[in-house]
């Protein structure tokens, strides 16, 4: 078995130098940090990116940019974000080399057909979806895409030509909706930004974006922040987990299973849902979830406890294929994994409607802080919550594995049963008079 690279940190990708050749004279060099992904540090000093893979019996280099952390470079965790997408079209059966030309091949035919007839809004955004569709996790999200900008951008600008298009147009779209549904508010001001900023990297229009929010918008608007409703995934609180846990423990169906492993393993839902037994290492009780498949974009490593993997042995039984990329609960179709309605619809047939899902993150962390002696950061660390502090992260290089594993432990024992709270002190009173 080849010996596993060890990650880079950021220190690393400015301070790696080239190799050096049989006579002395300085060459390139690739410094792996897994995943596919590598630095590759030339004798000029530039270094770069280079995901390098296998497909279809060839070996590729596909750049990924120029490293570093300044204006118009990639760093370490968007270069690890930008591979794990990679990785995610290998797996799906896709070229990533050959999905890139096509993307730049649909850029130069939108130019031609821009040189005879104006071109729209909604033309560039249909373009913009073709192209970046294949590297979107899930049919959802795609949807989310093409609905938002149908419902919220098309009715204002969708049949303008995209090179006409001004600040102004950008806010009749956004103003009706900016106090009353910021996120979704936000998400479109995002979209609209990508899909004129491909219309600008196709050379169908000029000048700076309009959307932007940086020195434009942010000065013309408030933040989403200062005008978004402050709220939380509903959450149940801590003390009553045991309780439902023995409830769900009853309940026998695939979302049962999923639900059970989500909250033991304090994963996000998405996460949970699409694991694949390729990933979890049974023998050392150990669940892997790759990069690609992680919000912050870096892999995370999950310790297993009995009570997980008593759920894996339960689902392992329901498998209908052997195939390592299997998802561990699959949805109806053996190709996609079982979807988050389905944990909901659950959680509403045991008349838990006042919490969610991902609400259940929530819980465990509460339970750490209110009935544990174990560290914030340990904490933090199980739920893959990335630092805020940057110089505090770039020296946390370890992910305290060992310790987390005595924290899911505790965390699946107290699941185990329903919480006594104990009883207080009783002082005896003495009577007077």
């Amino acid at each position: 078995m080849p010996r596993r690279a060890t990650p880079l940190h950021a220190k690393q990708v400015a301070a790696k130098e080239c190799g050096t050749g049989k006579h002395g004279q300085p060459i390139a060099k690739l410094y792996a940090d897994g995943g596919n992904l590598h630095l590759l540090v030339k004798p000029t000093g530039a270094r770069s990116w280079v995901f390098r893979y296998t497909f279809g019996g060839r070996r590729i280099d596909l750049g990924l940019g120029p490293a570093g952390e300044g204006r118009g470079e990639v760093t370490l965790a968007e270069a690890r974000r930008k591979a794990g997408d990679l990785q995610h079209q290998i797996r799906a059966g896709i070229n990533p080399g050959a999905a890139r030309r096509a993307e730049k091949d649909a850029a130069r035919r939108l130019v031609h057909i821009a040189a005879v007839m104006p071109i729209t809004f909604r033309d560039v955004a249909g373009q913009y979806v073709a192209a970046h569709e294949r590297k979107w996790r899930n049919e959802k999200h795609r949807a989310q895409w093409t609905s938002t900008l149908a419902t919220y951008a098309f009715p204002h600008f969708g049949d303008l030509p995209v090179a006409d298009i001004g600040t102004p147009d950008i806010r009749r779209a956004l103003d009706p909706i900016w106090h009353t549904k910021t996120e979704t508010a936000s998400r479109v001001r995002g979209r609209i930004q990508a899909v004129l900023d491909y219309a600008t990297v196709s050379n169908l229009r000029e000048g700076p974006n309009p959307a932007r929010w940086t020195g434009h918008l942010a000065i013309l608007m408030p933040k989403p922040s200062e005008v978004a409703e402050k709220g939380h995934h509903a959450a149940m609180p801590w003390a009553a987990v045991g309780t439902f846990m023995q409830d769900l423990r009853k309940k026998d169906s695939p979302a049962a299973l999923a639900l059970e492993y989500t909250i033991l393993t304090a994963a996000r839902t998405g996460e949970a849902l699409g694991a694949r037994w390729h990933e979890i290492d049974l023998a050392e009780a150990v669940w892997t979830v790759p990069a690609g498949r992680m919000k912050a974009g870096n892999e995370h490593r999950v310790p297993l406890t009995r009570a997980a993997l008593a759920v894996l042995t339960k689902a392992a039984a329901l498998r209908t294929t052997k195939a390592p990329d299997a998802y561990v609960f699959p949805g109806q179709s053996r190709n996609k994994p079982l979807s988050q309605m389905a944990l909901a619809m659950l959680l509403r047939r045991m008349s838990r409607v006042e919490v969610t899902v991902h609400g259940f993150r929530s819980t465990f962390r509460d339970w750490v802080a209110e009935h544990t002696n174990f560290q914030s950061e340990l904490a933090e660390a199980a739920l893959a919550h990335t630092r805020r502090d940057k110089v505090e992260a770039a020296y946390a290089r370890g992910d305290m594995f060992d310790k987390r594993r005595a924290l899911m432990s505790d965390w699946a024992t107290f699941c185990a049963a329903p919480y006594i709270k104990p009883a207080g002190k009783v002082v005896k009173l003495h009577a007077t008079g």
